[in-house]
């Protein structure tokens, strides 16, 4: 039986780079979701609904998918870290974070558009920040400008000279998309990604 179409729910390169590495074709669609928290929502079941929410909002167009949702959300202390923006929340961000292990959560949805039926996995990482100058944050933030990116810190990038230590069941996740997760979620829709043809050009769009 041949494996049904593959949607990532995301336009982001990092989340297309990583699903790429499972050398399986996939194509990406823009879910266009409102990511703001809802009142007295805990960080945890944010990532897991917007999760599902995008893979949700792709549906329609791809009936006949396997569609992808991811989330990730950052907080500390009670607080949540969205996407800062601009300069300024970047930098109020990073320095509120240096010196501190700060809780990444990334939610994943795997949703068979055929059935309605979403399979939902979260996966946490602890990140302990260096104890960063003012002078350090600076140029990492005129260097990187992670500005659409929760908790300003790219680890894929020039983030990982802000990190003293990395502590989760998949470095993946961090970047945004668990592919260990992600296996097993596949294994559940009988998408065993060892047993697929190999593709030269895993993304068809």
């Amino acid at each position: 039986m041949p494996m049904p179409p593959l949607v990532l729910a995301s336009t982001s390169p990092f989340r297309r780079e990583l699903l790429a590495r499972l050398g399986l074709p996939f194509a990406t669609a823009n879910p266009a979701v409102d990511e703001a928290p809802l009142p007295g929502e805990k960080p945890e079941a944010s990532a897991l609904r917007l999760s599902q929410a995008k893979a949700r909002a792709v549906a329609d167009s791809h009936p006949g998918a396997l569609i992808i949702g991811s989330d990730q959300v950052a907080y500390l202390d009670g607080h949540v870290f969205g996407k800062p923006e601009t300069h300024q929340n970047a930098l109020r961000q990073l320095q509120s974070m240096r010196g501190r292990q700060v809780n990444f959560f990334t939610g994943l949805c795997l949703l068979d558009a055929r059935t309605g039926r979403a399979h939902l996995r979260g996966v946490p990482t602890v990140v302990t920040f260096r104890d960063l100058t003012d002078h350090e944050i600076e140029n990492y933030l005129r260097r990187e400008q992670p500005y659409n990116c929760a908790g300003s810190a790219k680890s894929e990038g020039l983030g990982i000279a802000l990190i003293a230590r990395i502590d989760g069941e998949d470095p993946n996740a961090l970047i945004g998309l668990p592919l260990i997760a992600l296996c097993d979620l596949l294994r559940l829709e009988n998408v065993a990604v060892l047993d697929q043809p190999p593709t030269a050009h895993p993304a068809i769009n």
